[in-house]
């Protein structure tokens, strides 16, 4: 990438897609596995996917850390109840570890309240996701699942261009758009040459507690019909579950019950 670069491909005549432009990670940091969790719009909970996986992958005994690329409105940290600074040495900034050991890096870490609104231009955006890659002590990582945000800007572009991402999860909900606002997500993936490894349907229904039943209560999911089309497997349709978003909320998403992305990760450990 140019030090003259816009970010704004649609004028720009640089073939980026075929060079290799990631950078090096921390000289004390070894990642195996990157997979980035996005979504085509805001408000389908790829915030709660990304954080209730990495718990679930953590459970199956795996080293786990979550990059929360999502600057503008981070929340990784309220779901694991993290609200302490992070910290640092001569190596680098070191990671806020979560009671199950899970390592994340977030914003929110780094500004003097929390609440702070962050008005910076996309290039200096996309620029603190790349330090977070390169100057975050990770140390020996097995999965660090990137939580993206939502859309086709700055940040994904860097993510893709610059960290050695091995997959994307494409996390939506069942709405009537979701045909075009995935399609556009797994064409930007295409288009960057990183595989997509499925899609994930998020509030796909709510089941009744008394009698079992479920209810489409967002309408009739289209998503299976969209991933033949796109010829992507979906990986798994989450229910609506007040109780995993109470536990988010309250910080405490690691003891929250939700057997269903048990299965979501043994998916991806292979």
């Amino acid at each position: 990438m140019s030090e003259n670069c816009t970010h704004d491909c649609s004028s720009c005549s640089a073939d980026c897609s075929s060079r290799d432009m990631r950078v090096p990670a921390n000289a004390m940091s070894s990642v195996k596995r990157v997979i980035a969790v996005v979504s085509g719009k805001g408000g389908v909970g790829k915030s709660t996917v990304t954080a209730s996986l990495a718990v679930a992958m953590a459970k199956k005994g795996r080293k786990v850390a979550i990059l929360d690329a999502d600057i503008t409105g981070p929340s990784i940290p309220t779901a694991f109840g993290i609200h302490q600074k992070a910290t640092g040495t001569d190596a680098g900034i070191d990671p806020a570890v979560t009671a199950g050991g899970i390592k994340l890096m977030s914003l929110n870490l780094l500004t003097a309240n929390e609440t702070d609104p962050v008005i910076w231009r996309g290039p200096v955006i996309a620029g603190v996701v790349t330090q977070f890659w390169q100057e975050v002590v990770w140390g020996d990582v097995d999965y660090m699942f990137v939580d993206m945000p939502p859309g086709t800007g700055d940040v994904p572009l860097t993510v893709f261009q610059s960290l050695p991402v091995d997959g994307v999860i494409v996390v939506t909900s069942p709405q009537d758009l979701v045909s075009m606002i995935v399609t556009k997500a797994v064409n930007m993936a295409k288009m960057m040459s990183i595989p997509v490894l499925g899609l994930v349907e998020n509030y796909s229904y709510f089941q009744c507690p008394d009698c079992g039943k479920r209810h489409a209560i967002f309408g009739e999911s289209h998503l299976d019909q969209v991933a033949l089309e796109l010829g992507i497997p979906v990986l798994a349709k989450l229910p609506i579950d007040p109780s995993l978003a109470a536990a988010f909320d309250a910080g405490q998403i690691e003891s929250a019950p939700a057997n269903y992305m048990e299965d979501l990760a043994a998916r991806l450990d292979g």
